[in-house]
């Protein structure tokens, strides 16, 4: 008996007290799977947004007026969404050559989408007289982009048919890549990753480049109706994949268009970025989610005019999503009395535009845009032309071939450098102002949080932290650990570290910064902000074509309307509320240290933070508090240290190419304010 009670005796000490192992991580302070919690909160988030939407579509689509009430809201908050659009200026359209085929020719096209902003395309043009019925095709991710086989094959079944098909060129790929060096050579690995990082340059301009992308069909468009070959009355448009995607936001957008097909359809809703999570920068809506906008929003967008959905029974967008998006849509149809206008074919094949699938939607166009006698097969050996012989340019690209071209990076780097020019001058009181309204947070009081003490941890040097398991309702949990002087002196400041690597990594590898700060008798509480150490989302779930080490959770929070940078904003006001609650901390002077992706966050919150009086803290008058509470204290953040993190906004429309820029992205921060002016207004409390 005695020999169990001393084990026992062992086992409890060990329970409270973990010890390090030289050159490996502390023992965690969170004791579940933690890479898992933020992707968690983000998608639980997801589904809250998402509720009111299905709530009020089930009602809406009971009736025509309440079917037409949800469309026109739909359109709306779309619109809302995408943000300005450009104003029409001169196309300066160029026919760069022909190419003759058998029933129809090829004309190699361009124009000016915006000034010097080039547009190359492919516009079929089926021989004989009279106007003809037109298609617009948008193309998938594919690098070769209009020359590719199957979007060739496509627009020659339809100008077999008697369709002028325009094959636009997407942004980022065919003849348009945009981040390019002096030779015309990508500088990034292809286009999905070129619409990526131009999402996040447009994104903090208040723009986006679906928006940018939909622009240059807009004017597509404007071209195809200058042609005499075309009825402006009977004009569809079409696409594959991330041309789906783009026909999707067409039709939801420019009201010529009069019937429209999407195949293996790609859109950001509830179901697929759960099953999947976040798709590349031409897809991505910073705010869609907020808007309650879901995949099946686009087409109800375009009812009652004719609608067909293309899908293959084993691609990898999700069949059960298309057919739960054909289900609503088709109620939406019925509902405006016209069922037979919206359609679904599947095939049993994958992800693309194949010949059933191209044969279904020239049929249904033919059906729907009056063109009668009997329906032409597609060619019994489908031809393609090699990439060479329908490029538009001389070189194969647009920045080496148009002496003028304008890159979308270099647009959007010209726009934030007039910003800067014209940005006032702000009061440090104004500028909070600002920061509150930009990150969407509604009061700068302190906050109630709710703590766990996890475990005592002793180091090898003998320092002894406390864990800390921090909450706050309505947002995740955060991880911490808490240095104390040793010996009976009280501690004579705090240092609150957020450390870009995580802290149990700070403990680690910065055991003599540590030191020094015990040594002086300072308190330290170190804290890994969302998504950052403990709950690092893991890299498999983060395609290394993104540039981004955090992809799937800061799009996520982009899609949801609450950035990544403003959420963890909010972990720093748990913190500092844990602080205040805090009888041995909540009267320190307190210094904010940071580094790496934690420095722009901590600059923020530094801002936010009222400067220094007589007190270190703030008594929170207007935080509501039962009767017979203690007063609630925030404490004032008397310094702030920063390290790594980008050296501005700008930054990352002057180095297109550079990784982790989501992790810093405030949609429209660059409207308002840079990281300069956030180190001005903190003056001397910002240490060097």
């Amino acid at each position: 008996m005695h020999k169990i009670l001393i084990v026992a005796l062992v086992l409890l000490r060990l329970g409270a007290a973990a010890q390090a192992i030289p050159g490996k991580l502390p023992t965690p302070v969170i004791d579940w799977k933690a890479p898992a919690t933020l992707p968690t909160y983000l998608l639980q988030q997801v589904h809250q947004q998402y509720a009111p939407r299905r709530a009020e579509l089930d009602k809406s689509l009971t009736s025509a007026a309440g079917t037409q009430a949800y469309r026109d809201s739909a359109r709306a908050r779309f619109r809302r969404v995408l943000g300005p659009l450009p104003t029409r200026t001169p196309l300066r359209a160029r026919v760069m050559g022909t190419v003759a085929q058998a029933g129809f020719r090829i004309e190699k096209i361009s124009y000016e989408s915006t000034p010097h902003h080039h547009v190359t395309a492919n516009l079929y043009l089926p021989e004989g007289k009279g106007r003809r019925p037109a298609a617009l095709l948008f193309c998938g991710h594919e690098n070769t982009s209009k020359a590719t086989p199957s979007y060739q094959q496509t627009a020659r079944l339809f100008a077999r048919n008697g369709f002028v098909v325009l094959v636009i060129d997407p942004i980022s790929q065919g003849e348009r890549m945009q981040l390019t060096d002096a030779a015309g050579q990508p500088l990034t690995r292809g286009g999905t990753t070129e619409h990526t990082l131009l999402n996040a340059e447009a994104a903090l301009l208040g723009r986006s480049l679906p928006a940018e992308e939909l622009w240059d069909n807009v004017r597509g468009l404007d071209y195809l109706l200058t042609r005499p070959e075309v009825d402006a009355a009977r004009v569809g448009c079409l696409g594959n994949s991330g041309g789906a995607t783009q026909t999707a936001y067409f039709m939801g957008y420019d009201d010529r268009v009069q019937v429209a097909a999407l195949c293996s359809y790609v859109a950001s809703g509830e179901r697929n970025l759960t099953l999947t999570g976040p798709a590349d920068g031409c897809v991505q809506l910073p705010g869609a989610g907020a808007a309650g906008l879901d995949v099946a929003d686009w087409p109800i967008m375009f009812a009652p005019k004719p609608l067909l959905l293309l899908t293959g029974r084993y691609d990898f967008v999700d069949q059960t999503d298309m057919e739960a998006t054909f289900a609503d849509t088709r109620r939406a149809y019925a509902a405006l009395g016209q069922p037979d206008k919206a359609a679904i074919f599947t095939y049993d094949d994958g992800h693309g535009i194949s010949a059933p699938k191209r044969a279904a939607a020239v049929a249904w166009f033919r059906q729907w845009l009056g063109v009668g006698g009997a329906l032409v097969l597609e060619e019994p050996t489908p031809l393609s032309l090699p990439e060479a012989t329908l490029r538009c340019t001389t070189t194969g690209q647009v920045s080496t071939s148009f002496k003028d071209e304008e890159s979308l990076a270099a647009t959007h780097l010209a726009a934030a450098r007039s910003l800067t020019q014209h940005r006032p001058a702000y009061s440090p009181e104004a500028l909070a102002a600002v920061l509150l309204r930009q990150l969407n947070i509604t009061s700068k009081s302190g906050v109630t949080t709710t703590t766990a003490v996890r475990d005592t941890l002793r180091l090898p040097n003998g320092q002894v932290w406390q864990g800390i398991l921090l909450r706050q309702q309505g947002e995740p949990p955060l991880a911490a650990r808490l240095l104390l002087p040793t010996g009976p002196t009280p501690p004579t400041r705090l240092v609150l570290w957020l450390p870009g690597q995580g802290l149990a990594a700070t403990l680690r590898d910065s055991a003599a910064r540590l030191a020094a700060y015990q040594r002086q008798g300072a308190a330290v509480l170190l804290a890994d902000l969302r998504g950052l150490g403990e709950t690092t989302d893991p890299a498999a779930f983060n395609d290394p074509k993104y540039y981004n080490q955090e992809y799937r959770t800061a799009l996520l929070a982009l899609h949801s309307g609450r950035p990544l940078l403003a959420q963890r904003v909010t972990d720093v006001q748990v913190l500092l509320g844990f602080i205040g609650n805090d009888n041995r901390l909540w009267q320190l002077p307190l210094l904010l240290r940071a580094d790496g992706p934690a420095a722009l966050v901590a600059l923020h919150a530094a801002v936010l933070s009222p400067r220094v009086t007589k007190k270190p803290y703030t008594l929170v008058a207007d935080a509501p508090q039962p009767p017979g509470t203690a007063p609630v204290f925030v404490p004032q953040i008397e310094q702030v240290q920063v390290s790594g993190g980008p050296p501005s906004f700008t930054y990352f429309l002057e180095n297109p190419a550079a990784k982790d820029a989501y992790s810093s992205v405030l949609p429209g921060v660059l409207l308002h304010y840079d990281v300069a002016d956030l180190r001005r207004a903190l003056g001397s409390r910002l240490l060097p």
